[in-house]
This record gives structure tokens, sequence and C-alpha cells, in this order.
């Protein structure tokens, strides 16, 4: 689907109760291309987004973050094109801090690790990468300055709030980052999951008042006593979904870490209470 003149979004057939409708890539260029999260390795994808490329060059392939749902396919893609993978840093989630997650994708491994502030381009446009740790800690955002538009992979999808997973995941990082896109002037966002997002700004808003909200209902649950994250979870997601409970898991883990950071909660046995 042509989005603009700039952009066009292909849909990855993993539609899951994780990745809404599935995971978006995008081909951004007319004359020559750039490939944004070119999703799983899944063979019928990858031929689209080869039928898509139409024989046109690729001068990159670029990766917000290396989930499994989001940079499998950079390698069949660069063997097919002969394009440079690049963007999110790597890390090994085994060896670094314990940083484990099955969503990671191992194998992932870029030729060139985009910092703040850096680009790729080609004819009529440019990618600038934008730092927005907090859904995972190498998470990158990409801005089109021609027609300001910004690419946000999972920090902000078209359909809910993202999944913050601890110890990878640090919510005072993703609320940071919030802050850091409430203070520009996007047009559009193009995200990894759901719809373009045509009046970011007051998304935004109402995902930093939401995430606010939930860290109050926490701090009200623990001021009753001790609490473990299922009880937590339990009383504060009426009506979720089974199979999304552990995901709520994660991100009220994820609130519990940040509050105890800042001196709010404290661990107690198994459980969690207001810090003495």
């Amino acid at each position: 689907m042509a989005l603009e003149p700039l952009v066009t979004r292909l849909l990855a057939p993993n539609a899951s109760a994780y990745t809404y409708t599935g995971t978006q890539s995008y081909l951004v260029g007319e004359t020559d291309l750039a490939v944004i999260d070119p999703g799983p390795d899944d063979p019928a994808h990858i031929a689209a987004l080869i039928r898509a490329i139409d024989g046109r060059p690729v001068r990159a392939i670029l990766v917000t973050h290396h989930h499994r749902d989001h940079s499998p396919a950079t390698r069949p893609l660069a063997r097919a094109t002969g394009a440079p993978i690049v963007g999110a840093a790597p890390f090994a989630p085994d060896y670094e801090g314990g940083r484990s997650d099955a969503a990671f994708d191992r194998d992932y491994a870029p030729d060139r690790v985009l910092a703040e502030a850096e680009s790729v381009a080609g004819q009529g446009w440019t990618l600038t990468a934008l730092a927005t740790p907090g859904h995972t800690s190498n998470h990158l955002c990409f801005v089109l300055p021609e027609t300001k538009a910004l690419f946000s992979g999972d920090h902000v999808m078209g359909w809910a709030t993202s999944v913050v997973s601890p110890p990878d995941g640090d919510m005072g990082d993703y609320m940071a980052s919030l802050e850091k896109l409430m203070g520009r002037d996007d047009r559009v966002f193009y995200p990894g999951h759901g719809e373009a997002v045509d009046s970011p700004a007051r998304l935004v808003r109402g995902m930093l008042g939401h995430r606010r909200q939930r860290e109050g209902q926490i701090l009200r649950r623990l001021g009753e006593g001790v609490w473990a994250v299922p009880e937590l979870v339990a009383r504060l997601y009426a009506g979720l979904d089974p199979r999304l409970v552990p995901a709520a898991e994660r991100s009220v883990l994820a609130h519990l870490h940040d509050l105890r950071k800042r001196g709010l909660v404290a661990e107690e046995g198994a459980g969690w209470r207001i810090a003495a």
C-alpha cells in the first residue's frame, strides 16, 4: 500500500495477540530505496518485498530493534539486494547483564549501527536515527524530514501501548523517550504495528497519561499491603485477554523496577510494598 509518494507499506503474515495484524515493513524512496524493519524470516513476505523493490537499488535495510518479528528478514533480504543492514545496536541477551529474552533475534548483525542524529540517504529522501530506548534498550525511530514522517517501530504503535519487559526494557527510559517525542512536530507516525498515527502528539500525550495513571494505581494498591505481580495484574487489568497476561505482568514489573529506582517501593519476599 502506497501511503505517500515516498512511503510504501507491506504487511507481514504474522498476525498474533502481540503483533496485531502483523509486522509492517516500509519502503522509503522512489528511484532508490531504504527498507525499514523487513520483519520475520518468512519466504512469502521476503518475496513480496523483493517484488515491491522491483529491481531498484536498496541503499540500506534499517532496523528499529531486533525483536524476532522485525529483524530476521534482514539477512535474506541483504543477500538478495546487496544492501547493508543498518540501525539498532546488537547485543547478546544471554551475556549482557542477564538480559535473556526469547523475543530477541540472536543472529541480528548490523553492518553499521546508527547513533542519535546519524542518517542514511538516497535520491530525495533522508532517514535520521532518533534514539528511543524503553521498549528495548537499543530501540530507534527513524525520521523522514522531507515529509515530516517518523517511523516509530514498537515505541509508539497504532493499536496498543508497547510491552516494556525488564531487564532490557526500562519504564523510566520508555517514559523519557515518549517525552522526547512530545517535543517534536512530526506530521505522522508510521508504526511497526497498526495504522498510521495522524495526530501523533495527541496519542503520545495519551500514552504518557495512561502510564502515569497505571503507576498511580500500582502505588495505591501497594498502599494497602504487600502484593505480588500476578495479584496486581488481576486487580488492575479487568477483562484482559488471557493471552496478554504475561505481557501485562512484564509491564507491571517494569513499573515496579522504575518505582524502586526512585525510592518509592521495595520488594518483600515474593511481593512488593511501599518503601519505608
